[in-house]
């Protein structure tokens, strides 16, 4: 078997299925970015081998599982600065930051390995508008506070909004993607925060419930 050539019809398949699938979401995204974002499934494949970013070891099941489910919650987004809190292996940061190229991505991770990978995903897809920050959200001060404070890894937002709140411009909103409806996390947001809308995402190859939580203050 030749693997260089089944690597590259690997690449190729994402590529096709990435195309149909953002066209699906209703996002418009050109030659470049599709290139771009097959580099980021190639280059997470990589370093997945030694680094155990992500439990999903297939290529072909990154694209739903990972980028298009990413790219789902950008019609929804409203804001020029988005801070990805435990952003891990870039998600959602790094699709966002490569569909979106007028927004400014930081891409906030605490681990050392993980904020490595995304230094190297940043400069080798030569993403201008991303920048990463090895801190943790609750002790991290920024220069500018966000429009948009999003998470995929948060366990719970009650804790997400908690500990980054500090974090977020007047008129700025918590984005936290989920499955199912989290009734009992938004039942333990601080009083001070309430539930704007909880959209149920359609996302292209993707057979589980998927939403984003948009919480903000009262």
């Amino acid at each position: 078997m030749n693997l260089t050539v089944t690597a590259e019809q690997n690449l190729a398949a994402a590529a096709a299925a990435l195309a149909s699938g953002a066209e699906a979401i209703g996002l418009a995204l050109g030659e470049r970015q599709q290139d771009a974002l097959v580099r980021y499934l190639a280059l997470l494949d990589k370093w997945n081998r030694v680094y155990n970013l992500t439990a999903v070891r297939d290529i072909g099941k990154m694209v739903a599982a990972h980028v298009l489910d990413c790219l789902a919650v950008v019609p929804h987004l409203r804001g020029g600065r988005v801070l990805d809190v435990g952003s891990g292996a870039g998600l959602p940061g790094i699709p966002l930051a490569v569909a979106r190229p007028d927004w400014r991505v930081a891409l906030l991770d605490s681990n050392h390995k993980k904020a490595a990978f995304l230094r190297q995903a940043v400069a080798e897809l030569g993403l201008g508008n991303a920048s990463v920050v090895r801190e943790r959200v609750e002790s991290w001060r920024s220069a500018s506070e966000f429009d948009v404070i999003i998470s995929r890894a948060y366990a719970d937002i009650a804790d997400f909004v908690q500990q980054s709140r500090h974090l977020l411009a007047p008129g700025g909103v918590f984005a936290a993607m989920k499955g199912l409806h989290p009734y009992e996390e938004i039942e333990r947001l601080p009083q001070a925060y309430a539930l704007r809308d909880a959209i149920e995402l359609q996302v292209p190859g993707l057979q589980a419930a998927r939403r984003l939580i948009l919480i903000a203050p009262k």
